[in-house]
């Protein structure tokens, strides 16, 4: 079968599937959330959460406890341990793409990447010798891919959880630049590599940028090859000439500088990338065989980004900004608590299909001191297999009520 047959009856499986499920989920509920401890309305909307800031003045903001000691949106090291932090206190309504000079990098550019003029990307496991694609042939058939967000498998509180940013990103579809090759015959996956070479190792990660992905999960995701990042050319440590982005997906599978693209079979190891991140994209141990590998999908999530001190009326508030990403969709049913306080439902949501929404939620601490804020969501069909483990917690010092 010719890739583009392929692709096709790949396409026309995704649609027929999307029907089904709309079908399925079309005038049916599984009924309403049972109300939290506390007596809030379980689907708060505007009017159940009026402002409580209008007329008021901000103080300032609340310092976020434990996490990285690096300055924000400052490039630090090199190599592999090569690091930038988003600073996502920034985020706002009218503030939703990260610019370019502040998108993190896990990785910087390799010290020993000489550029070819032009980039060649080899073509791998098809019949007779390898065949070379030419960066320049394929630049005519980028496009606007709109506005996509990125994480990093290993986005913690001691990065401040800046390992996080969406922006513009323009580029061709990968099954669009191999559209070209018959699929040789046993191929069922694409191999993709990367340049991933450093005159100094590294003291954390293991060289060798690469991921395997099946067919459908290319079409699936609308994982392309990008070659331009919010209008402009791809900047040096985001991949540049070329990268792969596969939407949806950890970072660790959107591999930069990519100069490979291999057909392999079922029975192809799992590459070393897959291993070292197995764990960190939520596998079952570490598979030896790539076929083993679920996709490596960013569930829903959600944390605090900021939390605003106020002075309204001559009391002190304080208003809880923040972020949710993820997941096929946004959700109008996330919960809030701090500390072992009751959840309570967060009060103004934005569920737009944006790749990141922000909500917020007023609050009145009892008492100055530390707390933890945690999230999750009050529906249990969404899969959320990181907030139900309180991996995002962030720790908030309140000096006055």
């Amino acid at each position: 079968m010719s890739l583009l047959a392929r692709r096709r009856f790949l396409q026309n499986g995704l649609e027929l599937g999307g029907a089904l499920l709309l079908g399925a989920c079309s005038g049916s509920s599984s009924g309403p959330s049972p109300s939290p401890s506390n007596g809030a309305p379980d689907n708060p909307t505007p009017s159940d959460c009026p402002d409580q800031f209008a007329g008021g003045q901000q103080l300032g903001v609340a310092a976020f406890v434990g996490e990285s000691e690096r300055p924000l949106e400052q490039a630090f090291n090199s190599g592999l341990d090569g690091r930038l932090y988003t600073d996502l206190s920034k985020l706002g309504p009218t503030n939703l793409v990260t610019p370019s000079e502040a998108f993190y990098v896990r990785t910087r550019y390799p010290d020993l990447l000489v550029p070819e003029s032009p980039w060649r990307i080899s073509v791998l496991g098809l019949p007779g010798s390898s065949v070379d694609l030419l960066l320049d042939d394929l630049l005519p058939m980028a496009v606007d891919q709109g506005q996509q967000l990125m994480e990093c498998s290993g986005n913690t509180r001691t990065a401040s959880f800046g390992l996080l940013s969406s922006a513009e990103w323009a580029g061709i579809g990968l099954l669009d630049a191999i559209d070209r090759f018959e699929i040789p015959a046993g191929a069922t996956r694409l191999l993709v590599s990367g340049f991933d070479q450093y005159s100094q190792p590294s003291e954390r990660s293991t060289a060798g940028a690469s991921w395997i992905f099946s067919f459908e999960e290319l079409a699936r995701s609308g994982a392309f090859l990008a070659t331009g990042l919010n209008g402009a050319p791809l900047p040096a440590d985001h991949g540049a000439p070329v990268r792969l982005v596969v939407p949806g997906w950890y970072g660790c599978t959107c591999i930069k500088w990519v100069n490979e693209l291999r057909f392999v079979g079922e029975d192809e190891p799992a590459t070393s990338q897959m291993r070292e991140f197995a764990s960190r994209t939520h596998q079952s141990g570490t598979p030896d065989l790539a076929r083993d590998y679920l996709p490596a999908e960013i569930d829903l999530a959600a944390m605090p980004v900021r939390v605003e001190k106020w002075l309204v009326s001559g009391a002190i508030h304080y208003r809880v900004v923040g972020v949710q990403w993820g997941g096929a969709a946004r959700t109008d049913q996330l919960e809030i608590r701090f500390g072992q306080d009751p959840w309570q439902p967060i009060c103004m949501t934005n569920v737009s299909q944006a790749p990141w929404a922000l909500w917020e939620h007023p609050w009145r601490p009892a008492a100055p001191g530390v707390y933890a804020i945690t999230l999750r969501a009050a529906d249990p069909s969404i899969r959320t297999r990181r907030l139900d483990t309180g991996y995002y917690l962030r720790e908030v010092a309140i000096d006055q009520i």
